[in-house]
């Protein structure tokens, strides 16, 4: 019985369905009690009613109530009346046996002493029938349900798929059985795949562990397979990788599991695979964060976030909201971003102290006001233009807002003493052949070039940049503190899978039209993260900042979009070229055919965690570059044609690939 509340708030009774199951089944278990030692005392005389003599035949008729209820009271205790009896298992087998012996054992010994003693077929016949009727009542169900599984029945013979499990270990089992069990789209498994050679030949719940996964393609075409489901959550991202090599070569749909802490949690349904991504693909594990040390960083500290409503910065103050900062400072120019992340995190931390303010990291009034007012300790800048066509069309808007911008931001943290600034970098800095990466790698020149001064106490010599007439009561003229320890960092990743902008999102809306997918060149070759990890390299960098680093992440090897784009075909089961069309459109202005992480001479440097690593500074004249500044903060202000050429002066390693 079930006690609810009413809104009289008085307590009512209310009688669930398992209720009904449970009282069925008890009402079946005094019934088998009672036929089962009648049975054995029936047997025991030759099966003749009238054969049994009075003086056991009365003893078994008024100890029979006394034992219905020691027995209904101990299979209550032993909780045999709350299982569901979809699920019931070995537990539930044990838990049967248990009761039925001990109710038995009870039965024996009070019978005995209370009456007399028994025929000894009886006190055996009787726990063996009691035994077998309660087992029986409890595994027909799963039987039942079974029957139509084993003998292949089904209501539409052309509407099924035939399924093949790789992996049959407990996610693979566990997902077996809800297919078996529920029939989903009346899908059917006909083979299951694991390395395991014990296991190959045998049978799990009638399905044959057909071989590992060198059979994969072999196993397909026996078994006429048409949908492959990946179900090993624990696999590491290379093992996933290899995997799904193989089962793209098979022109089969190809789902996977939820990653090991969702299986752990959730459970496994058919209804929880997901479409192969391209992470699968990628073939190495996620960055391991160190969340111990970034919790230290961020508890009890007030972070401003500029372009906090970004796909990079939306998520930088997801997870710095997770670590119990004093005060979050969110600061975007696009005021429909700022609200959707405003939001969402009051939703999800309503005890956080969260500040959310529109404004442009190229005014540098605004930029004065909000350090002034909040004190940020911590600020990680992830406002900038990053479009790479786009900026080749609007090179001046890229010096403005990415380069300028970041000065501005910059030299506020600076004036006001913050604790670090994190630049958010790119690997299109590295020998930048666009105008969006040239501006990138500007700025990452802009904070080495801070860090220098600071570390010298020279940070009076760093001039202000501003294109407005400075106005009494508008811009503060105060000098820099006598003492600045601000530590200057930039972080450079390459393509962040799902930002905005992210080609492999628009390969999936691609291919969801039916194509063509369009690939700009054959060889182009790109490195990719996803957005979290990109995250915690960031929060990472201002944790073990010492002042003018540049933080990269091994991302492993790089992938070649138009090998992407066919493997993203094939694991939706379809042919490239031939049910999907695959178009090459040229590259986009100032685009590359690949990406480096660093520049030749940085050099490289291992940090405690394998897969981060730090590039050393690049020394350049630094009074030069903050005269080059203003020629390119008037240039592009002027809207100056030629700005690409002051670009080219200022970044050395820049190309313009038109």
């Amino acid at each position: 019985m079930k006690l609810s509340k009413p809104s009289n708030g008085k307590r009512k009774f209310h009688i669930s369905t398992w209720h009904i199951k449970a009282a069925f089944l008890m009402a079946y278990d005094i019934m088998a009690i009672s036929f089962s030692y009648f049975a054995a005392l029936w047997l025991r005389f030759d099966g003749i009613f009238s054969a049994i003599p009075e003086k056991y035949l009365d003893p078994y008729v008024h100890f029979l109530p006394l034992y219905l209820l020691i027995s209904l009271t101990v299979f209550y205790l032993l909780r045999m009346y709350h299982s569901v009896w979809e699920y019931v298992s070995i537990r539930e087998l044990m838990k049967a046996s248990i009761g039925s012996i001990i109710a038995s054992v009870i039965h024996i010994i009070l019978i005995t002493v209370i009456f007399r003693r028994m025929p000894l077929s009886y006190y055996l016949g009787g726990t063996c029938f009691q035994l077998l009727l309660l087992l029986a009542s409890r595994f027909s169900y799963r039987v039942f349900i079974a029957m139509p599984q084993f003998f292949g029945t089904r209501t539409d013979t052309h509407s099924f798929h035939r399924i093949m499990i790789i992996g049959a270990g407990d996610a693979g089992r566990m997902l077996l059985e809800n297919i078996q069990k529920t029939r989903a789209n009346h899908d059917k498994v006909v083979c299951l795949i694991d390395d395991n050679p014990d296991k190959k030949n045998r049978y799990f719940n009638g399905i044959q562990i057909a071989g590992g996964r060198d059979d994969i393609l072999y196993c397909v075409e026996k078994f006429n397979v048409d949908k492959i489901y990946i179900a090993i959550p624990s696999a590491s991202k290379e093992e996933i990788r290899d995997i799904v090599n193989i089962c793209k070569e098979t022109g089969c749909e190809t789902k996977t599991l939820p990653d090991f802490y969702q299986f752990v949690n959730s459970g496994i349904t058919a209804n929880a695979l997901k479409d192969v991504s391209v992470e699968d693909l990628l073939g190495r594990d996620p960055i391991s964060a160190d969340l111990e040390e970034i919790y230290n960083l961020i508890k009890g500290k007030r972070i401003l976030v500029t372009g906090g409503g970004g796909s990079i910065g939306s998520e930088l103050c997801r997870q710095v909201a997770a670590h119990s900062p004093e005060m979050l400072i969110i600061f975007d120019i696009y005021e429909n971003n700022a609200y959707a992340i405003q939001q969402e995190l009051k939703d999800k931390y309503p005890s956080l102290k969260l500040e959310v303010l529109i404004g442009s990291v190229r005014d540098s009034r605004r930029l004065d006001y909000v350090f002034k007012k909040y004190k940020p300790n911590i600020v990680y800048h992830a406002a900038a233009h990053k479009h790479v066509p786009l900026m080749e069309d609007s090179p001046c808007e890229a010096i403005k807002n990415n380069v300028i911008g970041t000065y501005k931001t910059a030299y506020a943290a600076a004036s006001n003493n913050c604790d670090r600034f994190v630049l958010i970098s790119t690997d299109k800095a590295v020998n930048p052949t666009n105008v969006m990466g040239a501006s990138k790698r500007l700025c990452e020149m802009v904070i080495q070039a801070f860090d220098c001064k600071i570390k010298k106490n020279a940070q009076n010599d760093i001039p202000r940049l501003f294109t407005h007439h400075e106005e009494e009561g508008c811009f503060s003229s105060e000098a820099f503190p006598d003492s600045v320890h601000t530590e200057f960092v930039a972080v450079r990743f390459g393509n962040v899978l799902g930002s905005n902008g992210s080609v492999v999102p628009l390969f999936k809306r691609q291919i969801e039209k039916g194509g063509p997918v369009t690939v700009t060149h054959p060889d182009i070759i790109r490195y990719f993260m996803t957005i979290p990890e990109a995250v915690s390299l960031v929060l990472l960098a201002g944790a073990n900042a010492n002042g003018g680093e540049i933080f990269v992440l091994d991302m492993g090897s790089p992938v070649k979009l138009d090998t992407l784009a066919r493997n993203l075909i094939k694991l939706s089961g379809l042919k490239p070229d031939v049910d999907i069309k695959i178009e090459y459109t040229g590259l986009r202005p100032g685009e590359k055919l690949f990406e480096e992480k660093l520049m030749e001479e940085e050099g490289l440097q291992t940090t405690a965690n394998k897969l981060i690593h730090i590039g050393s500074p690049i020394h350049f004249d630094i009074d030069l570059f903050q005269t080059q500044l203003y020629k390119l903060m008037t240039a592009a202000y002027e809207n100056n044609e030629n700005i690409v050429e002051l670009v080219k002066e200022a970044v050395t390693t820049y190309t313009p690939q038109n």
